[in-house]
């Protein structure tokens, strides 16, 4: 079959068998079209919540899925491809987490959305790239226990100094891995460009870049900015999903090395193996989890008004 073909079959399928299937922002091309909604995690979660279907197909990873079910906890969630984890999500446990907390005990523990549902049940608020600065002024504590990715908190804790920030080595490896040598590189390559990044980039890139933001900032940024080009430091399906979004510009990838090789494994023939009932993974999570890691994004929503 072909591309076109499958996809034609998937929403066939998913219209008989009333499917919502979320594709987040990094996602491929042909899968991110046959999606009812994409974006990024939580506003996929958010937007699964507020849907009639009964079953909800995650084309991401699998802290994604846990997250959807925590806020629609009576629908069949599906992970398109089983296989899909998160390095930063799965770097931290809650043994570990519960350890830190009895040396820390007057901190308040945040915790970045790509954590299990497991470790959210200790944590005391959940916080998204795009609401983390927002959410830790408003906490009244001054001591913040910041987890997993050290790279956002320490965006955070730039962003509020009167916070008293601790943070553990975590983050995500793909964002991690580009280095100011990689922007030097971009900016020779294109000097006209603007630098847009993603605060999960090291401390070193994110100072050099013109924009800092959530993955749906960044595209919310190129899209409205009057500029015409721009380097995108973030997965590099974002370069692609903005230019087919706004053909009158260019962008280009920081790095060949912003690439997620646990988003790139779900394809199309696995949301039509899923549609079919002949593939993905059903999430399931016991009651106790769900109330209480629904009890930090909850306090998120709070925090966020």
């Amino acid at each position: 079959m072909t591309i076109n073909e499958v996809q034609a079959k998937i929403l066939q399928l998913k219209k008989e068998k009333d499917i919502c299937i979320l594709a987040h922002s990094y996602q491929a091309r042909e899968i991110v079209e046959i999606a009812d909604f994409s974006g990024d995690s939580y506003q996929l979660s958010v937007a699964a919540s507020k849907v009639s279907n009964k079953i909800v197909i995650m084309c991401g990873v699998r802290f994604m899925a846990e997250t959807v079910k925590i806020l629609s906890p009576d629908k069949t969630v599906l992970l398109s491809n089983p296989e899909a984890g998160c390095p930063m999500a799965e770097q931290m446990d809650k043994a570990l987490i519960s350890s830190v907390k009895k040396q820390h005990p007057d901190y308040t523990v945040v915790a970045y959305i790509n954590t299990t549902a497991e470790l959210k049940t200790i944590c005391d608020v959940c916080v998204t790239s795009s609401s983390a600065v927002k959410i830790v002024k408003n906490i009244e504590n001054k001591n913040i226990l910041f987890l997993p990715d050290c790279n956002l908190g320490a965006y955070v804790a730039a962003q509020v100094p009167e916070k008293n920030v601790k943070l553990l080595q975590g983050g995500c490896p793909i964002h991690a891995v580009v280095n100011p040598g990689d922007v030097k590189k971009a900016r020779d390559r294109h000097p006209g460009a603007l630098l847009l990044v993603h605060p999960e980039c090291v401390p070193e890139v994110v100072k050099l870049a013109d924009f800092v933001g959530s993955t749906s900032a960044i595209m919310e940024h190129a899209e409205s900015s009057a500029s015409k080009e721009f380097i995108i430091g973030t997965e590099i399906s974002i370069a692609e999903h903005l230019q087919y979004r706004c053909p009158d510009k260019r962008f280009y990838g920081l790095s060949h090395k912003l690439l997620c090789p646990n988003m790139r494994i779900n394809t199309l023939i696995d949301v039509l193996n899923c549609v079919s009932g002949a593939g993905g993974e059903e999430i399931k999570l016991d009651e106790e989890t769900i109330a209480q890691a629904r009890a930090c994004i909850d306090k998120m929503i709070e925090l966020s008004v």
